[in-house]
């Protein structure tokens, strides 16, 4: 089926008025909704009709929401063909464009976030990306900005600011809807069609059990983090790239080549990897790494961060609550947003755990734009500037 567009807005009064996820009273569909209604269209999109109540609804059943937040892998607990590809933060680098574009080539439509307003701080807004046309996105927006699908809608010309494309886009999120024959219906009723992809390149996955994540580096040399390029989480997909290189994986001491979903390239220890089957043409050939300020990666975390210690299997960063936040505490937001509700108040001191992974977590605490999810209490979960955290000591 070829993509179709569907738009709906979060402002619609059918639902603007019902509380989006497990959130607060205040937090409905039509204030803090964005994200829940780009997805709702890229579902009915490729065939799986879902208004934004529907969804909401069934996300709920699925446990699909932290608070106000999107569990984004519960949309393939709903809808098994719409694998989760890509969950891509780019706050503080360049977007990965040509990710994005052998995407859409492969009729396969992205859900990204950007600033949605020019105030200070980041108002995080969520729309799909279905089409490239020059240097630009059309894209279909849940505020009601247009609702005719007829018309185009570029991204830059209303959420631009001055800004290039890489850093205008701020989180990539790209699923594969794997019954799609492919193509994209445009608003002038032509049909992009899908790219044709040679035969898909051999895949490894991270093991579920490498819950501090697997570190990307520019050399098999372990000594210490400053060729770290980037450490992906448990259950990442990677391309491998070095010939003969799925003979590699699973085996002790080795190491082997692979593209991150981010487009960075480096060495990877094989044994915490299993092998992947691919039945199906991947909808893109490996994207190249986007390019960075200076010739040489940059490593991951920043160098003035200090290396992390190796974790315990299992194990949770916890971080604590500094006097410099003030004597009122640290403030902890549903989502992950200065806009979101805040459902809870750390006192100084207070010391919290970390939900990602380990290596993922610690390479964020005090960067400036970043986000950690931590839980605050039993069965409750939020939201903390990074940046206002701490390092708990270890001995």
């Amino acid at each position: 089926m070829t993509y179709q567009l569907v738009y709906y807005s979060q402002q619609d009064p059918q639902w603007r008025s019902e509380i989006l996820g497990f959130g607060d009273r205040t937090d409905t569909i039509g204030y803090v909704g964005c994200a829940l209604t780009s997805v709702a269209m890229l579902l009915s999109g490729h065939g799986f009709t879902e208004s934004p109540r529907s969804l909401n609804q069934k996300l709920r059943g699925a446990n699909g929401f932290i608070g106000a937040g999107i569990r984004w892998g519960s949309v393939t607990q709903l809808y098994p063909l719409m694998t989760l590809k890509a969950y891509i933060p780019c706050t503080n680098s360049d977007a990965p464009l040509a990710q994005i574009d052998a995407a859409l080539a492969a009729g396969q439509p992205a859900v990204v976030m950007i600033d949605g307003a020019p105030a200070s701080g980041i108002q995080t807004h969520w729309v799909v990306l279905f089409a490239k046309k020059g240097d630009d996105y059309l894209m279909l927006d849940p505020w009601p900005y247009q609702t005719d699908v007829t018309k185009e809608n570029p991204l830059m010309k209303r959420y631009g600011q001055g800004k290039s494309l890489q850093r205008t886009i701020m989180h990539v999120i790209l699923y594969e809807n794997s019954a799609a024959s492919g193509g994209v219906e445009l608003p002038s009723g032509a049909v992009v069609p899908p790219i044709s992809v040679p035969s898909p390149a051999p895949r490894a996955r991270v093991k579920d059990d490498v819950y501090w994540g697997l570190n990307i580096r520019t050399s098999s040399d372990t000594s210490s983090r400053t060729n770290v390029i980037e450490t992906v989480p448990a259950g990442t997909e990677l391309i491998i790239v070095e010939p003969g290189g799925e003979i590699k994986i699973g085996a002790i001491n080795q190491w082997v080549r692979v593209h991150t979903p981010r487009g960075n390239e480096g060495v990877a220890a094989a044994w915490y990897m299993e092998k992947l089957e691919v039945s199906a043409p991947a909808p893109s050939t490996p994207p190249a790494p986007q390019p960075t300020p200076s010739p040489a990666p940059a490593p991951q975390p920043a160098p003035s961060t200090p290396p992390s210690p190796l974790p315990e299997p299992g194990e949770r960063l916890k971080v604590f609550v500094p006097e410099s936040v003030g004597a009122e505490g640290l403030k902890v937001y549903a989502y992950a947003s200065a806009r979101a509700k805040v459902v809870s108040v750390q006192p100084v001191g207070s010391v919290i755990a970390c939900l990602e992974p380990y290596d993922i977590a610690y390479a964020k605490v005090g960067v400036k734009g970043e986000w950690l999810n931590i839980r605050y209490a039993v069965a409750r979960f939020g939201y903390v500037q990074a940046e206002l955290v701490q390092h708990v000591k270890r001995a």
